[in-house]
């Protein structure tokens, strides 16, 4: 198959509808898009196509671009990603976008749910309690993070350093990283995806560490990357894949 082939295949299977017809007010820039997202961006790396609109939708959630997250929720829909794995890749989002964003983008996801007569609110799927998040937390990030924000943050005047490494673990892994409806391997893939599109390239560094300890090879986080590309950009694109470039000749973090 050709690229053409691959995008109408493709989008009819996502959207239920006939790619590259030639309608609406630009045409033209309809043909690009659709041939070059879905005849070849879909083709890159071993990505399927739940993984690959899971991405799109943390992407699309952190740039803010509700109309275009709202065909994607349909799309992800469409081809079998449940409700909840599609609320749980969004509220994940919240430690790097903030709550804002996050909320934003829940009011789309929630009206395409309604119009899809899914029942609201959706099951609940946190596991922690106020006792217990920073220990369930810490479970799951020092064996990926080790010590480095706390040894950075105790550098902060004041003290004040301690309690946002508390709440760094408090929040990032207990509130979240501990919820039901996704695994570790693919939340940690999809926040990679998120902190790409926002070009934070310190937090790359450590986060291409904890996806590689976690069992997400490095042909992975390209792939994944370039998922984005079409959305974020070339600049931010490339700067994410010169990292994985530069952590794959080092070696692996402790």
């Amino acid at each position: 198959m050709n690229r053409i082939e691959i995008c109408k295949d493709n989008f009819k299977k996502l959207f239920k509808g006939e790619a590259l017809n030639g309608k609406g007010n630009d045409p033209e820039m309809m043909d690009i898009l659709q041939k070059f997202i879905f005849g070849e961006v879909f083709t890159i790396g071993d990505i399927d196509k739940k993984t690959r609109e899971l991405i799109t939708c943390v992407v699309l959630t952190s740039l803010q671009q509700l109309p275009q997250l709202k065909s994607h929720v349909n799309a992800a829909l469409t081809i079998g990603v449940t409700p909840i794995e599609i609320r749980e890749a969004v509220y994940q989002c919240v430690p790097v976008i903030g709550f804002p964003k996050t909320l934003n983008a829940l009011r789309v996801i929630n009206e395409v749910f309604t119009e899809c007569n899914i029942q609201l609110p959706l099951e609940r799927q946190g596991m922690v309690m106020e006792d217990n998040r920073y220990d369930e937390g810490l479970k799951i990030q020092d064996p990926l993070y080790g010590n480095r924000i706390e040894n950075l943050m105790s550098k902060v005047p004041g003290g004040i350093g301690e309690k946002v490494a508390q709440f760094l673990t408090e929040v990032y892994f207990g509130d979240f990283y501990t919820r039901k409806g996704l695994n570790l391997p693919l939340r940690e893939l999809l926040n990679y995806c998120v902190l790409t599109s926002i070009g934070a390239e310190d937090q790359l560094v450590s986060h291409y560490y904890a996806n590689i300890k976690i069992g997400n090879s490095k042909e992975l986080l390209a792939a994944a990357i370039v998922q984005t590309l079409p959305y974020i950009g070339f600049p931010l694109a490339l700067k994410g894949l010169k990292i994985i470039i530069d952590c794959s000749e080092k070696p692996l973090e402790s």
